[in-house]
């Protein structure tokens, strides 16, 4: 009896090495210009060529600026790394995803997207959140440098095979309450430590009502939750979202993978090494308070007390409460905010940006309100172009900006001030992480949106209908 990453593993498996570590074949490979111009630079002095070229490809989404009709220079201090990825594309063949390419876009967007992270499939990527593609039955890891490198020589990825997690989410999400808030409360409620060396399988009625866009989102963020990788396993919403996309097999390759497909699910009498269940039905929009991913409050809580947290705890609760400039007991509903920013690899696709609009539409952000949305990728941006979204957002105040990391990475001049208070959509909320000073609260897309209109963090229900 395995569980459903056991399955994908061991279809993958090559030799386990002496350090315990295991070489696993790796299907897909996908970089992007942060991280590949110094991999290209080691790979270069080490004399190895790309082993499969034409199963990798790198995107253009940390560095790049995403001021309307932008060009590589736009953002002075990426244009080195974007040309330095180009040359290096060039250099390998490698298939490019430059800002000319209407499939541009935030990596994890745009591997779902294309078809490149298909079912029962192996993708490694030089990101914390290559464990979004687990949202398709696609086994996901993350990779340093080094790492990559050795992907790139070899197509094998050397890793430790990681313990098993499965969560059951059982009953139903209210109206509003959304993935976003479902990891959002798993981090808060259990912390960043329980799936330390796991690799998490989320299970259950709710996992399998989540439109795919929605389980992307909730494995996503595994990596905040301290897992390895996420998976969810494939299913016919799956399969219906992947027909014909790009990279997606046509004809009897379709009629095969399909059939293969089918099989990739947890046996009934799997062993996990841990086994969760949690009861959903009762959950509100969340939010986070301070300084971690695990600050974490519903929109009716109050600022905690560090004195009620466990030891250890205490030193950050009061460091954030410092740095947050939050009163202990005060709700967390009703703070005012600066700015809102929704996009990044966790909450930009096209129902993620349908979901804001609908808050925002017809109404205008509140008076000194900065508020911008960047969609997930240039296909998202058309699409939302096409329906209209993007003449809502404007006609709110927001502004409507092109495909990229943005706010989230923070390397590529988009930046809060000093002193700003943002609601972001993001999957980080270190401080610092949006810019220097800038207090960052995470939520979902129609919470943030929300908050725009409102002028301060508020329940998304008494918006939305």
């Amino acid at each position: 009896m395995q569980t459903l990453f056991n399955k994908i593993w061991d279809s993958h498996f090559v030799a386990r090495r002496d350090d315990g570590n295991e070489l696993i074949y790796v299907d897909r490979h996908v970089l992007h210009d942060l991280h590949a111009p110094p991999a290209f630079e080691r790979l270069k002095r080490s004399g190895f060529p790309v082993r499969r070229p034409d199963l990798t490809v790198a995107v253009t989404d940390h560095m790049v600026a995403t001021a309307p009709q932008r060009t590589e220079s736009t953002n002075s201090e990426g244009a080195p790394f974007l040309a330095a990825t180009r040359t290096g594309s060039a250099l390998h063949k490698i298939r490019l995803i430059g800002l000319d390419d209407p499939a541009q876009g935030i990596v994890h967007v745009v591997s779902p997207e294309l078809g490149i992270a298909l079912p029962g499939s192996t993708l490694a990527c030089p990101d914390s959140h290559a464990c979004t593609v687990g949202g398709l039955g696609t086994l996901g890891f993350a990779t340093g440098t080094t790492e990559l490198v050795h992907v790139l020589a070899t197509q094998m990825l050397a890793i430790r095979r990681p313990r098993q997690m499965r969560i059951m989410l059982n009953g139903t999400l209210n109206a509003h309450v959304t993935a976003k808030d479902l990891i959002l409360y798993l981090i808060g409620h259990y912390g960043s430590a329980l799936a330390r060396g796991h690799a998490v399988e989320f299970a259950g009625p709710v996992a399998r009502a989540l439109p795919v866009e929605a389980r992307l989102t909730l494995c996503n963020m595994t990596a905040e939750f301290g897992g390895r990788t996420g998976l969810i396993a494939p299913d016919d919403t799956v399969f219906s979202w992947l027909a014909g996309r790009d990279c997606v097999p046509t004809g009897a390759h379709w009629d095969a993978a399909l059939a293969s497909w089918q099989h990739l699910a947890s046996d009934d009498a799997a062993h996990f090494d841990q086994d969760l269940a949690i009861e959903c039905s009762d959950l509100e929009p969340q939010i986070t308070w301070g300084i971690d991913p695990t600050h974490v409050l519903p929109i009716s809580g109050r600022i905690p007390d560090p004195a009620a947290a466990a030891l250890d705890a205490r030193p950050g609760y009061e460091h954030a409460l410092e740095y947050m400039e939050l009163r202990v007991g005060m709700p967390i509903e009703g703070v005012p905010v600066d700015r809102v920013f929704i996009g990044s690899c966790t909450n930009a696709r096209l129902s993620d940006l349908q979901a804001a609009a609908a808050v925002v539409r017809d109404r205008k952000v509140a008076p000194g309100m900065l508020a911008s949305v960047v969609p997930g990728s240039s296909s998202v941006k058309a699409e939302a172009e096409s329906l209209g979204l993007d003449r809502i957002f404007r006609d709110a105040g927001f502004d409507w900006l092109s495909s990229g990391c943005s706010m989230c990475a923070g390397v590529n001049g988009d930046e809060g001030r000093p002193g700003q208070r943002i609601v972001s959509t993001t999957n980080r909320n270190f401080a610092g992480r949006q810019g220097a000073g800038v207090k960052t609260h995470l939520a979902s897309p129609a919470m943030a949106a929300a908050a725009a209109i409102a002028g301060k963090i508020v329940d998304v229900r008494r918006f939305v209908k």
